[in-house]
């Protein structure tokens, strides 16, 4: 008996986040998160001015299949290609790989002054910023982000947490970067310094994958078992019922 109130308990403390949230702070990580625009990116480009007709060439609708498509914002949207470019209106090439949402704002801006009276306002929004949460968590899929910033938290919440097999101190997070090169990291959601970790904020296409803990291995593997041996019991009882029916025919 006290075998087992002790594994409990154990088990039980690797179950709460953040456990030792009191001995850190988390006042660190001050500095507001900002997505990097990355190659293969889909961007919204929406440029206004107090001359509509000023702006209107900056907002063509191109239906391209490699290049601007259309989009609801009233802009366009353009693919981000593999040397970080977008072909943009009237301006030719752009190169937007690293910058964030207001760095691209900024210097598109700057670029299209020289054409304006007065100076145009750009907006530029991630399209297609999404996360995907694998393994032992309730509803595992692919999610959208609208608002480009979400946290492992926020992301877990959306797939709707981990099951109680979850190993939260060894949750896997898959990222590619721009050039290529993927990474792989684990990260123990147990202890409160995780906030001022480097990947709390999950990047676009992250992918996030909770392994399953050795209870849920070992319930796998006595589920498997019980499936094999049902099926070996069924399959004798209906041999030894053809035999009987043979015999009785005889």
């Amino acid at each position: 008996m006290m075998s087992v109130a002790v594994a409990g308990c154990a088990s039980h403390k690797k179950i709460p986040y953040m456990m030792d949230s009191g001995v850190v702070d988390v006042s660190e990580g001050k500095n507001l998160y900002d997505a990097r625009i990355m190659p293969k990116d889909l961007l919204s480009i929406t440029v206004s001015s107090v001359d509509p007709a000023a702006a209107a060439p900056y907002n063509m609708d191109v239906r391209v299949s490699e290049g601007p498509s259309s989009s609801s914002s009233g802009g366009s949207t353009y693919l981000v290609d593999n040397e970080g470019n977008i072909l943009f209106p009237v301006l030719g090439v752009l190169h937007l790989e690293g910058m964030t949402k207001p760095e691209a704002e900024k210097y598109i801006t700057e670029r299209l002054k020289p054409s304006f009276k007065e100076p145009p306002i750009v907006n530029v929004r991630l399209v297609n910023y999404k996360v995907s949460v694998l393994g032992e968590v309730n509803r595992p899929g692919t999610f959208v982000v609208a608002n480009e910033k979400i946290n492992l938290f926020e992301a877990l919440a959306l797939a709707g947490d981990m099951t109680i097999y979850g190993k939260r101190d060894n949750v896997k997070l898959l990222r590619e970067g721009s050039d290529g090169a993927k990474s792989i990291v684990t990260l123990d959601l147990n202890k409160s310094e995780i906030v001022n970790s480097p990947y709390f904020y999950m990047q676009q296409n992250d992918v996030l994958y909770v392994e399953p803990n050795k209870a849920k291995a070992r319930n796998a593997d006595v589920s498997q078992s019980t499936s094999l041996w049902i099926s070996f019991t069924s399959a004798i009882i209906s041999l030894a019922n053809l035999v009987v029916t043979i015999v009785r025919l005889n």
